[in-house]
C-alpha cells in the first residue's frame, strides 16, 4: 500500500464535521504521548518496548496526520516528498553536527 492509498482509506473512517480540524489536532498530540510514554516506560520503568504497541500507536498517529492533511488539501505522498526535499538540501551528505548548526533552510541559519 503507498501513502495516498493508506490516506484514501483513512479517509473512509473519519467523521466528517465542523471540528475535524480541531479533532484530528488533539488526536495527533494524544496519540503521539502515547508513544511518547512507550518510550518513557522502556527507558525509565525497566519496560521492554513491544512493536506491536508501537506499531498500533504509530498507526494512530498516522491515521490523524492523513486527515489533517486531507483537510489541508494535501496527499501524504506530496507531504513525504516535500519532507525528503527539505531534508536533502538541509543534510546533503547525510545528518552531520555542523550542517544542523548552519541550516541552509532557514534565514538565519538556526
Amino acid at each position: 500500500m503507498n501513502m495516498n492509498e493508506y490516506q484514501l482509506l483513512a479517509t473512509r473512517t473519519a467523521a466528517k464535521h465542523d471540528n475535524e480540524l480541531v479533532n484530528y489536532g488533539l488526536g495527533i498530540a494524544g496519540e503521539a504521548g502515547e508513544v511518547a510514554d512507550l518510550i518513557k516506560k522502556a527507558m525509565f520503568h525497566g519496560h521492554v518496548i513491544d512493536q506491536v504497541e508501537v506499531k498500533k500507536e504509530l498507526g494512530d498517529v498516522l491515521w490523524y496526520l492523513a486527515n489533517i492533511a486531507r483537510l489541508a488539501g494535501l496527499s501524504l505522498d506530496e507531504i513525504a516528498e516535500a519532507n525528503i526535499s527539505k531534508l536533502q538540501k538541509r543534510y546533503p551528505n547525510g545528518f552531520n553536527v555542523e550542517d544542523s548548526k548552519k541550516r541552509v533552510d532557514t534565514v538565519l541559519g538556526e
